[in-house]
Protein backbone atom coordinates (compact mmCIF):
# COMPACT_ATOMS: atom_id res chain seq x y z
CA UNK A 1 0.00 0.00 0.00
CA UNK A 2 1.37 3.25 -1.19
CA UNK A 3 2.45 5.64 1.90
CA UNK A 4 2.01 8.73 -0.23
CA UNK A 5 -1.45 9.82 1.39
CA UNK A 6 -0.15 9.77 4.81
CA UNK A 7 3.15 11.66 3.91
CA UNK A 8 1.01 14.27 2.10
CA UNK A 9 -1.99 14.42 5.35
CA UNK A 10 1.71 14.84 7.67
CA UNK A 11 3.29 17.26 5.03
CA UNK A 12 0.21 19.24 4.80
CA UNK A 13 -0.02 19.42 8.68
CA UNK A 14 2.81 20.59 10.01
CA UNK A 15 2.18 23.78 6.70
CA UNK A 16 -0.74 24.22 8.76
CA UNK A 17 1.16 24.75 12.17
CA UNK A 18 3.09 26.90 11.02
CA UNK A 19 0.77 28.91 8.69
CA UNK A 20 -1.93 29.04 11.86
CA UNK A 21 0.28 29.77 15.21
CA UNK A 22 -0.70 33.09 14.28
CA UNK A 23 -3.65 32.60 16.55
CA UNK A 24 -1.87 32.78 19.36
CA UNK A 25 -1.50 36.66 17.76
CA UNK A 26 -4.92 37.65 18.37
CA UNK A 27 -6.74 38.67 21.44
CA UNK A 28 -7.74 36.45 25.02
CA UNK A 29 -11.09 35.34 24.89
CA UNK A 30 -13.35 37.50 27.98
CA UNK A 31 -15.34 34.67 29.31
CA UNK A 32 -18.84 35.31 30.33
CA UNK A 33 -21.07 34.06 33.24
CA UNK A 34 -24.05 33.79 31.94
CA UNK A 35 -24.70 30.12 32.21
CA UNK A 36 -23.66 28.59 29.01
CA UNK A 37 -20.23 26.52 28.93
CA UNK A 38 -18.56 25.51 25.85
CA UNK A 39 -16.81 22.27 26.69
CA UNK A 40 -13.78 20.41 24.38
CA UNK A 41 -11.70 17.51 24.82
CA UNK A 42 -8.12 18.11 24.22
CA UNK A 43 -4.72 17.20 23.96
CA UNK A 44 -1.14 18.77 23.60
CA UNK A 45 -1.40 17.80 19.74
CA UNK A 46 -4.54 20.08 18.58
CA UNK A 47 -3.81 22.96 20.47
CA UNK A 48 -3.49 25.28 17.63
CA UNK A 49 -6.61 23.82 15.84
CA UNK A 50 -8.69 23.72 19.45
CA UNK A 51 -7.69 27.55 19.76
CA UNK A 52 -9.05 28.22 16.24
CA UNK A 53 -12.24 26.25 17.05
CA UNK A 54 -12.84 28.13 20.43
CA UNK A 55 -11.97 31.36 19.51
CA UNK A 56 -13.79 31.60 16.21
CA UNK A 57 -17.11 30.16 17.97
CA UNK A 58 -16.53 32.72 20.84
CA UNK A 59 -15.94 35.40 18.44
CA UNK A 60 -19.32 35.05 17.11
CA UNK A 61 -21.42 33.94 19.71
CA UNK A 62 -20.50 36.35 22.55
CA UNK A 63 -21.56 33.81 24.83
CA UNK A 64 -20.32 31.31 27.32
CA UNK A 65 -17.21 30.56 29.48
CA UNK A 66 -14.79 27.60 28.69
CA UNK A 67 -14.31 24.09 30.14
CA UNK A 68 -11.99 21.67 28.78
CA UNK A 69 -11.18 18.20 29.42
CA UNK A 70 -7.35 16.96 29.16
CA UNK A 71 -7.16 13.28 27.56
CA UNK A 72 -3.61 13.27 29.50
CA UNK A 73 -0.74 14.75 27.16
CA UNK A 74 -1.76 18.82 28.25
CA UNK A 75 1.76 20.01 29.08
CA UNK A 76 2.20 23.13 31.50
CA UNK A 77 3.13 24.80 28.82
CA UNK A 78 -0.15 24.37 27.32
CA UNK A 79 -2.06 24.74 30.72
CA UNK A 80 -0.37 28.37 30.58
CA UNK A 81 -1.56 29.39 27.00
CA UNK A 82 -5.10 27.75 27.69
CA UNK A 83 -5.20 30.18 30.78
CA UNK A 84 -4.47 33.48 29.12
CA UNK A 85 -6.01 33.16 26.19
CA UNK A 86 -9.13 31.48 26.91
CA UNK A 87 -9.50 33.55 30.61
CA UNK A 88 -8.59 30.69 33.14
CA UNK A 89 -10.87 27.88 31.67
CA UNK A 90 -11.67 25.08 33.76
CA UNK A 91 -9.58 22.13 32.88
CA UNK A 92 -10.72 18.56 33.59
CA UNK A 93 -9.06 15.53 34.45
CA UNK A 94 -10.30 12.44 31.41
CA UNK A 95 -8.94 9.57 34.11
CA UNK A 96 -11.49 11.18 37.04
CA UNK A 97 -14.44 10.74 35.04
CA UNK A 98 -16.59 8.28 36.79
CA UNK A 99 -18.44 6.73 33.52
CA UNK A 100 -20.75 4.04 35.61
CA UNK A 101 -21.72 1.30 33.55
CA UNK A 102 -20.93 2.80 30.05
CA UNK A 103 -18.24 2.40 28.19
CA UNK A 104 -14.83 3.96 28.58
CA UNK A 105 -12.63 5.80 26.27
CA UNK A 106 -14.09 6.63 22.68
CA UNK A 107 -15.14 10.31 24.36
CA UNK A 108 -17.54 8.36 26.55
CA UNK A 109 -16.28 10.54 29.55
CA UNK A 110 -16.57 13.75 27.74
CA UNK A 111 -20.49 12.95 27.11
CA UNK A 112 -21.10 11.88 30.74
CA UNK A 113 -19.19 14.91 31.87
CA UNK A 114 -21.25 17.08 29.32
CA UNK A 115 -24.52 16.40 30.77
CA UNK A 116 -23.56 16.24 34.75
CA UNK A 117 -22.59 19.71 34.03
CA UNK A 118 -25.92 20.40 31.83
CA UNK A 119 -28.14 20.16 34.64
CA UNK A 120 -27.04 23.56 35.87
CA UNK A 121 -25.79 25.49 32.72
CA UNK A 122 -26.32 25.03 29.04
CA UNK A 123 -23.29 23.01 27.40
CA UNK A 124 -22.21 23.14 23.89
CA UNK A 125 -19.79 20.63 22.91
CA UNK A 126 -17.51 21.90 20.10
CA UNK A 127 -15.05 19.98 18.36
CA UNK A 128 -11.50 21.05 17.67
CA UNK A 129 -11.51 20.44 13.65
CA UNK A 130 -14.65 23.02 13.32
CA UNK A 131 -14.37 27.01 12.21
CA UNK A 132 -17.06 29.29 12.62
CA UNK A 133 -17.21 31.53 9.69
CA UNK A 134 -20.24 33.10 10.49
CA UNK A 135 -23.24 34.42 12.83
CA UNK A 136 -24.62 32.22 14.64
CA UNK A 137 -28.53 32.95 15.28
CA UNK A 138 -29.99 29.52 15.47
CA UNK A 139 -27.50 28.26 18.12
CA UNK A 140 -28.37 31.77 20.05
CA UNK A 141 -31.93 30.90 19.50
CA UNK A 142 -31.28 27.46 21.17
CA UNK A 143 -29.51 29.00 24.27
CA UNK A 144 -31.91 31.50 24.90
CA UNK A 145 -35.24 28.97 24.21
CA UNK A 146 -32.78 26.01 26.40
CA UNK A 147 -33.53 23.71 23.17
CA UNK A 148 -30.70 21.35 23.03
CA UNK A 149 -29.25 21.39 19.28
CA UNK A 150 -27.20 19.04 16.65
CA UNK A 151 -25.41 19.34 13.66
CA UNK A 152 -26.60 16.87 11.15
CA UNK A 153 -24.75 13.48 10.79
CA UNK A 154 -23.57 12.09 7.71
CA UNK A 155 -25.47 10.11 4.47
CA UNK A 156 -28.59 10.71 6.08
CA UNK A 157 -32.01 11.00 4.19
CA UNK A 158 -33.51 11.71 7.28
CA UNK A 159 -33.03 15.29 8.43
CA UNK A 160 -34.94 15.78 11.35
CA UNK A 161 -35.89 14.25 14.88
CA UNK A 162 -38.49 11.98 14.58
CA UNK A 163 -40.21 8.48 16.17
CA UNK A 164 -37.64 5.77 16.51
CA UNK A 165 -40.05 3.56 14.27
CA UNK A 166 -40.83 6.76 11.82
CA UNK A 167 -36.88 7.09 11.46
CA UNK A 168 -36.69 3.21 10.80
CA UNK A 169 -38.89 3.28 7.80
CA UNK A 170 -37.64 6.18 5.89
CA UNK A 171 -33.50 5.05 6.87
CA UNK A 172 -34.38 1.47 6.14
CA UNK A 173 -36.83 1.27 3.25
CA UNK A 174 -36.06 -2.22 2.28
CA UNK A 175 -36.56 -3.14 5.81
CA UNK A 176 -34.23 -3.65 8.96
CA UNK A 177 -30.95 -5.78 8.14
CA UNK A 178 -31.03 -8.23 11.07
CA UNK A 179 -28.56 -7.36 13.57
CA UNK A 180 -26.56 -10.40 13.44
CA UNK A 181 -26.19 -9.55 9.79
CA UNK A 182 -25.00 -5.96 10.42
CA UNK A 183 -21.32 -6.35 10.77
CA UNK A 184 -21.41 -2.60 9.13
CA UNK A 185 -19.66 0.58 11.65
CA UNK A 186 -21.57 0.57 15.31
CA UNK A 187 -23.58 3.76 14.25
CA UNK A 188 -25.61 2.08 11.23
CA UNK A 189 -25.86 -1.32 13.68
CA UNK A 190 -26.94 0.53 16.37
CA UNK A 191 -29.45 2.14 14.24
CA UNK A 192 -30.73 -0.88 13.06
CA UNK A 193 -32.25 -2.35 15.97
CA UNK A 194 -33.61 1.24 17.35
CA UNK A 195 -37.00 -0.16 17.18
CA UNK A 196 -36.07 -3.52 19.26
CA UNK A 197 -34.41 -1.65 22.03
CA UNK A 198 -37.03 -0.90 25.02
CA UNK A 199 -35.77 2.02 26.91
CA UNK A 200 -36.72 2.56 30.34
CA UNK A 201 -38.69 5.52 30.82
CA UNK A 202 -39.46 6.34 27.16
CA UNK A 203 -42.95 5.39 26.41
CA UNK A 204 -42.33 6.65 22.06
CA UNK A 205 -38.10 7.21 21.85
CA UNK A 206 -36.81 9.54 19.25
CA UNK A 207 -34.18 9.75 17.14
CA UNK A 208 -31.80 11.51 14.41
CA UNK A 209 -28.72 10.71 13.03
CA UNK A 210 -26.32 13.74 14.35
CA UNK A 211 -23.06 14.38 14.50
CA UNK A 212 -21.12 15.00 18.19
CA UNK A 213 -18.84 17.31 16.46
CA UNK A 214 -21.35 20.98 17.82
CA UNK A 215 -24.03 20.07 20.03
CA UNK A 216 -25.97 21.88 22.53
CA UNK A 217 -27.29 20.38 26.06
CA UNK A 218 -29.97 22.16 27.25
CA UNK A 219 -30.01 22.69 31.14
CA UNK A 220 -31.89 20.50 33.20
CA UNK A 221 -29.68 17.17 31.48
CA UNK A 222 -28.48 14.91 33.02
CA UNK A 223 -26.87 11.27 32.22
CA UNK A 224 -29.59 8.70 33.23
CA UNK A 225 -30.84 8.57 29.91
CA UNK A 226 -27.63 8.14 28.43
CA UNK A 227 -26.81 5.31 31.00
CA UNK A 228 -30.51 3.66 29.97
CA UNK A 229 -29.67 3.54 26.41
CA UNK A 230 -26.02 2.43 26.45
CA UNK A 231 -27.45 -0.33 28.85
CA UNK A 232 -30.25 -1.30 26.44
CA UNK A 233 -27.67 -1.28 23.60
CA UNK A 234 -25.14 -2.83 25.06
CA UNK A 235 -27.64 -5.85 25.79
CA UNK A 236 -29.10 -5.98 22.18
CA UNK A 237 -25.67 -5.89 20.24
CA UNK A 238 -23.53 -7.76 22.61
CA UNK A 239 -20.93 -6.42 25.17
CA UNK A 240 -18.43 -6.46 22.66
CA UNK A 241 -19.37 -4.77 20.02
CA UNK A 242 -21.15 -1.54 22.29
CA UNK A 243 -17.46 -0.67 23.16
CA UNK A 244 -16.38 0.33 19.63
CA UNK A 245 -15.78 3.46 19.03
CA UNK A 246 -18.33 5.81 17.79
CA UNK A 247 -21.11 4.23 20.84
CA UNK A 248 -20.70 7.44 22.30
CA UNK A 249 -22.05 9.51 19.36
CA UNK A 250 -24.87 7.77 18.91
CA UNK A 251 -25.81 7.98 22.12
CA UNK A 252 -25.30 11.89 22.13
CA UNK A 253 -27.83 11.76 19.09
CA UNK A 254 -30.43 9.35 20.98
CA UNK A 255 -30.10 11.91 24.28
CA UNK A 256 -30.49 15.10 22.14
CA UNK A 257 -33.59 13.69 20.12
CA UNK A 258 -35.41 13.00 23.13
CA UNK A 259 -34.84 16.47 24.84
CA UNK A 260 -37.90 18.60 25.18
CA UNK A 261 -37.94 20.68 21.76
CA UNK A 262 -34.46 19.64 20.59
CA UNK A 263 -33.41 21.04 16.94
CA UNK A 264 -31.20 20.11 13.92
CA UNK A 265 -29.45 23.17 13.24
CA UNK A 266 -29.75 23.85 8.96
CA UNK A 267 -27.34 21.53 7.51
CA UNK A 268 -27.05 23.91 4.09
CA UNK A 269 -25.07 26.42 7.43
CA UNK A 270 -23.41 24.03 9.40
CA UNK A 271 -21.81 21.49 7.50
CA UNK A 272 -19.69 18.49 7.93
CA UNK A 273 -17.18 18.85 4.87
CA UNK A 274 -16.74 15.89 2.60
CA UNK A 275 -14.61 17.19 0.28
CA UNK A 276 -17.17 19.29 -1.76
CA UNK A 277 -16.71 23.24 -1.26
CA UNK A 278 -19.33 24.78 1.67
CA UNK A 279 -21.97 26.97 0.29
CA UNK A 280 -21.32 30.80 -0.18
CA UNK A 281 -23.50 31.70 3.31
CA UNK A 282 -22.31 28.23 5.13
CA UNK A 283 -21.75 29.75 9.26
CA UNK A 284 -20.21 26.69 10.58
CA UNK A 285 -17.71 23.81 9.27
CA UNK A 286 -16.87 20.95 10.98
CA UNK A 287 -13.43 18.79 8.93
CA UNK A 288 -14.29 15.52 9.23
CA UNK A 289 -11.04 13.02 9.58
CA UNK A 290 -8.63 13.19 6.00
CA UNK A 291 -10.71 15.74 4.69
CA UNK A 292 -9.43 18.13 6.79
CA UNK A 293 -6.36 17.76 4.31
CA UNK A 294 -8.47 18.31 1.36
CA UNK A 295 -7.70 20.69 -1.40
CA UNK A 296 -6.55 23.42 1.66
CA UNK A 297 -10.02 24.35 2.69
CA UNK A 298 -9.88 23.66 6.49
CA UNK A 299 -6.67 26.04 5.98
CA UNK A 300 -7.77 28.17 4.27
CA UNK A 301 -10.79 28.77 6.83
CA UNK A 302 -8.72 28.78 9.55
CA UNK A 303 -6.48 31.87 8.60
CA UNK A 304 -9.75 33.17 7.51
CA UNK A 305 -10.90 33.22 11.12
CA UNK A 306 -6.73 34.18 12.73
CA UNK A 307 -8.01 37.63 10.49
CA UNK A 308 -10.76 38.40 11.85
CA UNK A 309 -9.98 37.81 15.25
CA UNK A 310 -6.83 39.81 14.53
CA UNK A 311 -9.30 42.87 13.24
CA UNK A 312 -11.63 41.72 16.40
CA UNK A 313 -8.95 43.70 18.76
CA UNK A 314 -5.67 44.60 20.29
CA UNK A 315 -3.53 41.65 21.69
CA UNK A 316 -2.24 41.83 25.17
CA UNK A 317 0.99 41.38 24.43
CA UNK A 318 2.10 40.74 28.14
CA UNK A 319 1.68 37.11 27.71
CA UNK A 320 2.41 35.38 24.41
CA UNK A 321 3.02 32.08 23.12
CA UNK A 322 2.99 28.76 21.01
CA UNK A 323 2.51 25.42 21.95
CA UNK A 324 5.90 23.38 21.63
CA UNK A 325 4.91 21.34 18.62
CA UNK A 326 4.25 24.21 16.69
CA UNK A 327 7.52 26.31 17.41
CA UNK A 328 8.64 22.67 16.25
CA UNK A 329 6.66 22.19 12.86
Amino acid sequence: MSMWPQLMARAKRSMYNHLCRGIFATPPIVARQDGVVIFSMIGTAVMIPYMIAIKSLHHHLQRGRVVVMDDGTLTDADRLLLRHHLDSPQILSLKDVDVGPCPRGGTWERLLTILDMAADEYVIQLDSDTVTLGPVPHVLEAIDANRSFTLLGAETPVQEILPVDIFTRRFFPGGEPAAEDFTGHIQGATESVLTRMAVPGLDRPRYVRGCSGFTGFARGSDRRLATAFSQTASAVLGVKRWHEWGTEQVTSSFVIANSDNAMVLPPALYENYWGTAPAADARFLHFIGTYRWHAWEYQQHCLSAIRDLKAGGALDQSVRGEPEQARAA
